[in-house]
């Protein structure tokens, strides 16, 4: 049966999910969008519910095959009732409710790989979204993100990133284990930094490496300035000091795939 109701209880509870504290206490977060959900179905995410609004969905998917193979509860609502539910300003009328994984290092010991990115201070969205979109494009091993603060499952981080949050390994640790899993894959740490008297490009990217990036407010807090191998900067000509972290990490993580290709 189709909701109609603003009111109903299935609404209510995806609009308190929206909320921070609500999707810590259940474990539960928020996928909108046709493409972030057809994502998170391809990677086996646990998807509790599907919400969509036919009228809505109708201009971005017409077979609804994929969805009805995935074997979750679908609930119609009417347009009303999604703007209501949704969390972004597109309005694809598909959201899903997902029970969220949270990452340890040792979730990942066994991982076979030689990039890793470590993510700190960074706690927008939209910016951290857009520095796991580049990692998966970049065919990223691992992602670090050394900051309790950051809301990695976050509905705007999905969205951000387009889903391919659901392609990567994004660990949530502390800088004690991160480092000491890096040590035992013999990755060479190069934090980037505005001051750092290295350009990126004279410095020797290949091999075991873990490339740190921070927010250009914050920048990195010293643990990682002390523990690492080497630092680099990204030129900058203008008179601002510093790039958005998402710029800087789509620059320097693609010179290591160029530098690694050219060899």
């Amino acid at each position: 049966m189709k909701i109609t109701s603003l009111t109903n209880a299935r609404v209510k509870k995806i609009i308190r999910l929206k909320d921070r504290r609500a999707r810590n206490e259940t474990g539960l977060t928020l996928i909108e969008g046709v493409r972030e959900v057809e994502r998170a179905l391809a990677a086996g995410e646990a998807l509790e519910e599907l919400y969509l609004c036919r009228d809505l969905l109708g201009k971005f998917v017409t077979d609804f095959t994929a969805l009805e193979k995935a074997r979750v509860p679908v609930h119609e609502v009417t347009p009303d009732v999604f703007g209501k539910m949704a969390f972004g300003d597109r309005r694809e009328g598909l959201l899903a409710v997902c029970r969220t994984q949270r990452k340890k290092v040792k979730d990942i010991e066994a991982l076979k790989g030689d990039l890793f990115i470590i993510i700190e201070n960074v706690e927008k969205p939209g910016n951290l979204g857009a520095v796991l979109r580049t990692c998966d494009g970049a065919g990223v091993d691992a992602v670090f993100v050394c900051d309790t603060r950051a809301d990695i499952t976050s509905p705007n981080v999905i969205r951000a990133s387009l889903g391919t949050v659901f392609g990567l390994n994004v660990v949530q640790d502390k800088e004690g284990e991160v480092l000491a899993f890096l040590k035992k894959k013999n990755a060479r740490i190069v934090a980037t930094s505005p001051g750092a008297e290295r350009i990126y490009t004279q410095e020797d990217l290949k091999g075991p490496l873990a490339v740190v990036l921070g927010s250009e407010e914050k920048g990195l807090e010293p643990f990682w300035q002390d523990h690492s191998d080497v630092r680099v900067k990204v030129p900058m000509k203008g008179v601002g000091d510093s790039l958005n972290v998402s710029n800087t990490a789509a620059i320097v993580i693609y010179e290591v795939l160029r530098q690694r290709h050219a060899s």
